[in-house]
């Protein structure tokens, strides 16, 4: 028994919460499922493992290059408030916990028992209509640390029925959630082979489905339809564009925030010209971009080439969920740029709002939530309804992000610990599953959980005769349906 417990754990440390390797190992058994030689087994699980370590890296520098922002327009405008981010809503809850005085050893408990829901369901696919296997392993992590705090604001205590409960809800909002993106991301990449495992799956479908209707009536175009007239045109290449619209967005807040605040906070500053420091803070934007694509290209071309064994031997018919990122190497460049700035917009404005009417609760942009979700939005929008709906659905995320995070951080009192998890989904859809819990008990996780289940049920029935070709054969499900 202690040797299974052993190697459960090694699973669980390395493995299970380790994206990178994660995905590396599903390649590896992939390959090896398709009787691939074990050398390019062993290359497809290197190439795979390198791919998604360098999103890490990107991803860690964009978060890394704003902190010092955030913590400066923290102290100059005396902001003592919440941080709608993931990160620190992981931060609070621990805090939170820690003040409650109970432990957090049951996250990874919940997160076991959430993943092998997940399978399950994804087994039992003709009955569940769950085609999705959700593997974005740290996303999980965050996921249900705060999920837990919520079950122990509802129920006041943390039992094996609640732990169990919560791991099955967890499971079927993963499962599900990442259900409603296969059609949408299918079509983005024409038949990459993947779904969205994230933070905004909700927000993914509400984009697809406002996309048509914010788009100008009857025009959809795109970003890269645009013919920019004279010297504009040197705005067709997405690490110029993206540059200067950084130099222009950060150089405004930074100018605002002054040399000496960001000299104190970030050691970056130095000795140097502070117009050059703000040319360089804004560029390395760009250059985390230029990254983060790299990477994407390196992990989900090995990665759908090799589930394909998976879905064939161990889960016919499933799909890997992987991050929202994934999907920016599949729509223009300069999509995610403008998700980002329009996302920014719509929460500062928003944030602006809650000072002017007084609420009790300040928030405060996190990069995750402005960055990740908006620009997977954008990306998603421009595809469906073109470049005014690239504009506009991160503009609308904005706003709900903020005025989300603020009800959340009130009402499950984690105002005093300065976070909330801040994304889309978590924004919107987890804020009712919280209050249904709070004052439903059991009979909320019932509601919640057959609102879940009824889901993909529902997508199946508008799409019966090809709802599980386009994720076993997007290109017999194009043939089909275009001849439809």
């Amino acid at each position: 028994m202690n040797v299974l417990v052993s190697v459960w754990e090694f699973f669980q440390v390395n493995i299970l919460t380790n994206p990178a390797f994660f995905v590396g190992f599903i390649v590896l058994i992939g390959y090896l499922l398709l009787r691939r030689p074990v050398m390019d087994a062993i290359a497809g699980f290197i190439k795979a493992t390198v791919g998604y370590l360098i999103l890490n890296v990107a991803a860690g520098g964009l978060v890394s290059n704003f902190r010092p922002i955030l913590a400066a327009l923290n102290e100059r405008f005396g902001l003592s408030a919440a941080v709608i981010d993931p990160y620190f809503g992981q931060a609070a809850a621990h805090a939170a916990f820690e003040k409650a005085g109970q432990a957090l050893g049951m996250t990874m408990i919940v997160l076991v028992i959430a993943f092998f829901t997940n399978i399950f369901l994804v087994m039992f696919r003709r009955i569940t209509k769950v085609r999705t296997v959700f593997i974005t392993g740290h996303i999980m992590v965050l996921q249900s640390t705060t999920a837990l705090w919520l079950m122990f604001f509802a129920f006041g205590n943390l039992s094996t029925p609640v732990i169990v409960t919560l791991g099955i809800l967890l499971g079927l909002y993963w499962s599900v959630s990442a259900n409603l993106t296969v059609e949408l991301t299918q079509n983005l990449t024409d038949g990459g082979g993947f779904a969205v495992g994230h933070q905004q799956m909700f927000g993914i479908w509400l984009t697809d489905k406002l996309a048509g209707w914010l788009s100008k009536k009857g025009e959809t175009k795109r970003i890269e339809d645009l013919n920019l007239p004279g010297f504009l045109k040197v705005f067709n290449d997405n690490t110029v564009t993206t540059g200067i619209l950084m130099i222009i967005f950060f150089g405004i807040i930074i100018g605002i925030l002054g040399p000496e605040l960001m000299a104190s906070i970030d050691p970056a500053v130095g000795n140097k010209s502070f117009v050059f420091y703000i040319i360089e803070k804004s560029l390395h934007f760009a250059v985390y971009l230029a990254i983060l694509q790299l990477g994407v290209r390196m992990f989900v071309a090995e990665l759908s080439e090799s589930f394909t064994g998976i879905s064939e031997k161990l889960l016919p018919g499933s799909m890997p969920a992987v991050d929202c990122a994934a999907t920016y190497g599949f729509g223009h460049p300069n999509a995610v740029t403008l998700g980002f700035l329009f996302g920014a917009l719509g929460q500062f404005l928003m944030i602006l709002g809650l000072v002017i009417f007084k609420s009790p609760v300040l928030i405060i942009t996190g990069f995750v939530p402005v960055f990740f979700d908006n620009a997977t939005f954008a990306v998603f929008a421009n595809k469906r309804g073109g470049v005014r709906a690239a504009m506009l659905a991160p503009f609308l995320s904005g706003i709900i992000q903020v005025l989300g995070g603020a009800f959340a951080v009130y009402f499950f009192q984690l105002a005093e610990f300065g976070g909330w998890h801040g994304n889309f989904d978590w924004a919107l859809a987890w804020p009712v599953f919280g209050v249904l819990l709070k004052y439903g008990k059991y009979i909320g996780v019932a509601a919640i959980a057959l609102f879940l289940l009824l889901i993909p049920q529902l997508q199946y029935r508008r799409n019966k005769e090809h709802y599980f070709t386009v994720a076993e054969d997007y290109e017999a499900y194009k043939e089909a349906t275009s001849k439809a």
